[in-house]
This record gives C-alpha cells, structure tokens and sequence, in this order.
C-alpha cells in the first residue's frame, strides 16, 4: 500500500515539556552514535502527542537524533501502526479483517463504521471525533470479531455493540473494554472445563482491562504525565528534573544569570561569526543535526578546531549550555570526532 504524508501539514512541532523529558531519557539507553535507535518510540511519542504523525513532527525526531530526514521518513512510512493523517480527536477503531474475524462477522463491524462514521476509511466523521480503518491481524483470534480502540481491544463484538460503543465514545464516555459478550476472557464460549475452583471470587474483570479501568488509560493519549519518569537503566529517576524545568524557565532573570556565572569559569573563546564568513559543517560530527548545529552556532562555536581544543572545563561548558541537548557533546566525544575531521578522516 502506497503511504504519502498528508497534503495539509502544520507549520511545525514541538514536544510538551515532559514528552521532551521522557525522548531524552530513551535516547540514553543506547551507546553514543546509536541513538538512532531510539527513533520507533520517539515517532511513537509524537504521535500520541498530536494523535497523528505530521512530516515536522518526523523532521524534529529525526533532529533530536541527528538522522537524515528520509532515514525517519523510511520509518514512518513503513510501519502501519504509524497515522500519517489526522486521525478522530476521541479515538481511531481498527477493525480487524483478517480470517478469523472476517469469517466471524467483521465486514459487519466495517459497515457500521462507514455508516456512523465516514464512507471511506481514514476519513474524519462530520464532528471530528472518530476515524476508522481496517488492520491486519490484531492477535485476539479466540475472540473474533474485534476491534482496536484507542490503547484496547474490545472483543466478541456485534454490529449492535459496535453502534453502541461508538454513541458512548461521542457522547463523552468510555466503555469497558475487553469481550463484549459476558466472556471474561478467552475461555471456551460454553465454558470452562477446567480450573474452575478459580471462579469464585474473580475480579469483575480480567486483569488487562481492570488495569486499563483503574488507570483510566483506555481511549486517553499519553501525554507525559501517566508516572513519574523513570531511567532505571541508568539507576536513577529523572522525574524531580524534568518538573523543575519548566519553573526554573518561568523564574525572572535571577537563575538565569546564576546559571551564567557558575558556567564563567569554563567558557571558551567564541566568535560572534565564522572565520572567512563560512562555517564548518558541524553535521558531520555523529548525533548533530541542524537544530543542533543552529544551538553550537549560537554559542559561538563554528569550526571543528574550536571543539578539537576545548579542555574538560570548557567541553562541560559546552554541555550544559545547550539547551534539549545537555550532555551531548561529551556523550558522543565531539572532540575525538572533531580532531578527525580536521586530519581529513572524516
């Protein structure tokens, strides 16, 4: 199937604050050089952000990663979990179409889809609340038809159920989640056969939906503010950071300047432009992309010998003044790779 980006793009994207926190914090889980890796759960991210995948929301991970546009293209277009189209702003139905659901009902799903929602798949009904589409198979085969709501399946599912469940989700409610027939499960439809000393005293429902329930995590977006952000694989949470991020920024001028003489001591010679009127291409040093080059340039640092010289007073400078990018020219040792650029290796 062929996949283009939408004919109306928005002007640009942003991370929130936290959503920035947290794709900062998965990046550190790979080497230098490989945060690339990084780019499936940060397109992810964005997504659930805006409910859509836009082609500046692409362009600004890829930058975050120091990849080439169309490498982060390639991703997004590839991987059908990706919307590259607004989508409905309460909730997107996957319906599934493959054998097991087809065979059980599911063309009748679709038709009450084309009929509450819009004609034609991937288009926004009339108030812009809901979309819908058809997927491949979804894994919940014992309890066909189903459908992918929001984060949750909803399973066992008629025509009539499916109507209902769309007028809830309009009307501003969420339904359970899970079999929609009164099966707990993926049990037997007649039953079970065996371990059924196990029935008295269940929960009402199974453990995926009563989660989903409690944590009222259903049809909701993540927006950043589900936990605390942890990074266990560093040993430590970054939570008290990022919430103190956005009070220090709405501060006045004091802990700005703070943050300007505690850096003093350190701070290497910069240039208020390019010698010769022409910079060094900084993107040739892994992990910078151009807003990453634009922060460097804005420092007064243009030329790859200016990074080759830094000392470790100076490079820890360079660190923390670059703002969305602390860390990263220590992290990804700029002046190993600076030194070789100047001995022509790069």
């Amino acid at each position: 199937m062929l996949r283009r980006l939408y004919h109306d793009q928005p002007e640009s994207f942003a991370f929130t604050p936290a959503n920035q926190a947290w794709a900062e914090a998965q990046m550190t889980k790979y080497p230098p050089g490989r945060q690339a890796s990084a780019i499936i759960p940060l397109l992810w991210r964005a997504q659930e952000q805006e409910g859509w995948l836009s082609k500046p929301a692409i362009e600004s991970v890829a930058d975050m990663l120091g990849m080439a546009y169309i490498r982060a293209l390639e991703v997004a277009t590839f991987y059908f979990m990706f919307q590259l189209e607004p989508v409905g702003s309460v909730a997107h139905i996957q319906i599934c179409g493959t054998l097991s659901c087809m065979l059980c009902g599911s063309e009748d799903l679709m038709e009450v889809c084309k009929k509450k929602i819009a004609a034609k798949p991937h288009t926004l009904s009339a108030d812009g609340k809901l979309s819908w589409e058809e997927v491949e198979c979804l894994g919940a085969c014992a309890n066909a038809p189903m459908a992918q709501i929001g984060k949750d399946y909803y399973e066992d599912l008629t025509a009539e159920r499916l109507e209902e469940i769309l007028d809830e989700i309009v009307a501003g409610k969420v339904p359970v989640p899970g079999p929609q027939n009164g099966r707990y499960a993926a049990e037997p439809l007649s039953g079970l056969t065996s371990l059924t000393g196990h029935e008295a005293g269940k929960p009402e429902h199974n453990v995926s939906v009563e989660l989903a329930m409690d944590k009222g995590d259903t049809l909701k977006r993540i927006d950043g503010s589900e936990e605390p952000l942890t990074t266990a694989w560093l040993g430590k949470s970054a939570g008290a950071k990022t919430a103190a991020a956005p009070k220090a920024k709405a501060e006045p001028k004091a802990p700005a300047k703070a943050k300007a003489e505690k850096a003093e001591p350190g701070k290497p010679e910069q240039l208020k432009a390019p010698r010769g009127g022409k910079a060094d291409d900084l993107k040739k040093i892994k992990g910078v992309g151009p807003k990453l080059e634009a922060a460097v340039n804005a420092l007064g640092i243009y030329h790859y010998d200016q990074i080759a010289g830094l000392n470790e007073a100076q490079l820890a400078w360079l660190d923390d003044n670059l703002d969305g990018f602390k860390g990263r020219a220590s992290r990804d040792d700029w002046i190993s790779q600076a030194k070789a650029l100047l001995a022509g290796e790069g």
